[in-house]
This record gives structure tokens, C-alpha cells and sequence, in this order.
């Protein structure tokens, strides 16, 4: 039970990597707060960890709202009084080079990758702060850190996740919030299986993600959800500031 007691937000807790670490999380002892914009989904991950005497309710949310945000956060509080946890997991993917995206798909992007991120936390830090205590994870991506071809505006969130994340634990750390980045590589979520299927060729597809990393097996939202995991809770009291590698090998290995 290394998340005993703890109240978690998870972000984008209705499919993939949130699934799976609210799944996680609650097994590990914590309430989790199931975050989605898609009720059906949201709804589904809470039915399932209550069907596993977990505890956890859903909220909908748009973080990129800040009336959604501020409600979401308020709901919280009344209920449980305090934040332990908050997973900023919510976000969309982006294709294409700069000369090809309309405007308006850049600003989505960067509306729900980043401004999701700090308007969930502005609302919660300040909870934190009281408490003298808390855990924030971002999930940024090791895109941040390699060049990837047709995926500008996504490789430019997360980039700025990454910064975002080192610098918000230099102005809370005296406050023993820890923040720290999640740097996936591609994980075999919904999103990117079925990406796979519409493929002319899901082999040679799967074989070109291969290629990228030294596994020979591509990573589960599973994976990411066991580094979630450590980061939120006391095991990783040292951890600060840093972005925390789950990529079979993309970037520190070739």
C-alpha cells in the first residue's frame, strides 16, 4: 500500500496511461479523482476500481477551462480536505510539419498540453503550499529531447512541459512539493494502436517504432504507470526536477 490514504487527480484518467495508473494508484491505497472530458470512459475506469474495493470518483473536467479547473479542484477539497497527488496526464497528440499546421491546430496543442498543465496546477499548488507536502507529475514525453519527424507542435508541448516542470520545482521545493516530468516513448496506448491498424502496413509501422529504441517490445501504459507510481509516493522524497525516463532506450541508449 505505498499510496495509503493519499488523494490523487489524474488528468485524462479515462483510457491509456491514466487508465492504468488510476488503477494502479488505487490498488496501491490511494482515493483516486478520475479526471476526463469523456464521461462513458471516466465513469468506466471508477466502476472498475470500485469493483476491486478501490476507492474513486469521476469529475469531468475541461483543464484547458479554468471554471471547469477551479470547480474541479473545489469538489475535491469539500470532500476529502486535501490534495496528495496530482498527475497532469491529459493531453493530445499533434502531426505535422510547421509549414502544414493551421494555426488553430498548433494553438490546440499547446492548449491542452500545456495550458492543461498549469491551470490544474495553479489551482492546486496553493493547497499544497498550505500543507507543506504533495506530489506533482507531468507528463512530458522524450520527444522533448530528440527531433521526430511530422510532430512539431507536439514535440514543442512537451519540450515545454519539461522546462515548465524543472523551473515549478525550483520556486516549491521549500514548500517539499516535488514535481517531476514523465518521459515516455511511444507506448502502446488506444491512440497509437490504433494508429498502427489504420497504417498502410501496421507491420512495417511497428517495425519503424522499433527501430527507435533499442527493446524489441514496445512499452504498455503499464510501464509508465509503475514510474507514476514512484514518483508519488515517499520512496521518491529525493527525486526533484527531473525528467524520468520510460522509453525502451530512445534517448540515453542510441
Amino acid at each position: 500500500m505505498r499510496l495509503k490514504d493519499k488523494i490523487a487527480i489524474i488528468t485524462g484518467a479515462g483510457s491509456g496511461i491514466g487508465r492504468e495508473t488510476a488503477f494502479l494508484f488505487a490498488k496501491e491505497g490511494a482515493t483516486i479523482i478520475v479526471n476526463d472530458l469523456n464521461e462513458e470512459a471516466g465513469k468506466s475506469t471508477v466502476n472498475e476500481i470500485i469493483s476491486k474495493n478501490g476507492k474513486a470518483i469521476f469529475i469531468e473536467a475541461d483543464v484547458t477551462q479554468v471554471s471547469d479547473v477551479k470547480k474541479l479542484v473545489e469538489e475535491v477539497l469539500n470532500k476529502y480536505s486535501r490534495i496528495d497527488i496530482l498527475f497532469n496526464n491529459a493531453g493530445i497528440s499533434g502531426i505535422g510539419q510547421i509549414h502544414e499546421i493551421e494555426a488553430e491546430a498548433w494553438n490546440n496543442v499547446f492548449n491542452v498540453n500545456v495550458n492543461g498543465v498549469f491551470l490544474v496546477s495553479k489551482f492546486v499548488i496553493p493547497h499544497m503550499i498550505a500543507q507543506k507536502a504533495g506530489s506533482i507529475i507531468n507528463m512530458s514525453s522524450c520527444i522533448a529531447e530528440i527531433g521526430l519527424a511530422n510532430r512539431a507542435s507536439y514535440a514543442a508541448t512537451k519540450g515545454a512541459i519539461l522546462s515548465l516542470t524543472k523551473s515549478m520545482q525550483v520556486d516549491y521545493a521549500k514548500y517539499d512539493i516535488r514535481i517531476n516530468a514523465l518521459m515516455p516513448g511511444t507506448i502502446y496506448t488506444p491512440f497509437v494502436e490504433k494508429y498502427v491498424a489504420d497504417s498502410d502496413d501496421p507491420e512495417a509501422t511497428i517495425a519503424s517504432i522499433k527501430k527507435r529504441q533499442l527493446s524489441e517490445e514496445l512499452g504498455r501504459p503499464t510501464d509508465v504507470a509503475y514510474a507514476a507510481l514512484y514518483l508519488a509516493s515517499d520512496e521518491s522524497k529525493f527525486v526533484m526536477g527531473s525528467p524520468f525516463y520510460i522509453d525502451g532506450g530512445v534517448v540515453n541508449g542510441k
